[in-house]
């Protein structure tokens, strides 16, 4: 039997990768699929103060079919080659290799996890999917933190974009929910995973 996924979706800051190692599962993560910074397909912010910058928000800067593949692959073979995503190249530095070891489930986890959730359930192959709720203050404190911690942008970059998130975030977790997922805090998505059948 194949192996099955579950997706954790939610903003940016909700806690998705805290609860995923929580989980002790196998994890395949979804932001290593971003487009390189030099792709000419990315998409650019359009207005306000950050306007010109790579729209890293936007799902057309991430390649949504490339993971969908490798998620595939993993379920079916047990085993997979992710690229390694690097903030401080701009773009994919090198890959990993990830394998079950025989585990029957997996999370995949990223801020546009929601929309692998409709290929991996036609394709039989999804567990569950939850989207992260938290409030929205606690997102952008948590998120900005750890931008600045990890340097990712400068300073005032990453506070314009962590407002702007923040402000966003209700019709973020409406599209993941349209999308599939179910809106848990991380307790209840853990308590939910635990319930889950194993095969």
């Amino acid at each position: 039997m194949p192996a099955r996924v579950i997706v954790l979706a939610g903003p940016s800051g909700s806690g998705k990768s805290h609860l995923a190692e929580r989980l002790g599962l196998p994890i395949l993560r979804l932001d290593d699929f971003y487009r390189d910074g030099s792709d000419p397909a990315l998409p650019r912010i359009t207005s306000g103060a950050n306007a010109g910058l790579v729209d890293w928000d936007d799902p057309a800067s991430w390649l949504c079919s490339e993971a969908v593949d490798a998620l595939t692959t993993l379920c079916r073979t047990g085993v997979v080659e992710t690229p390694v995503y690097d903030i401080a190249h701009d773009g994919r530095n090198g890959y990993r290799k990830l394998s079950l070891d025989g585990s029957p489930l997996f999370v995949a986890e990223g801020i546009f996890a929601h929309h692998v959730v409709a290929p991996l359930r036609e394709a039989g192959l999804l567990a569950a999917a939850y989207c992260l709720r938290q409030h929205p203050a606690v997102t952008f404190w948590r998120r900005l933190t750890r931008d600045l911690r990890e340097h990712r942008k400068p300073p005032l970059v990453l506070l314009r974009r962590g407002l702007a998130l923040a402000r966003d975030q209700r019709r973020l977790v409406a599209d993941a929910v349209s999308l599939g997922c179910l809106p848990v805090s991380a307790d209840e998505a853990f308590r939910l995973v635990q319930a889950l059948p194993v095969s």
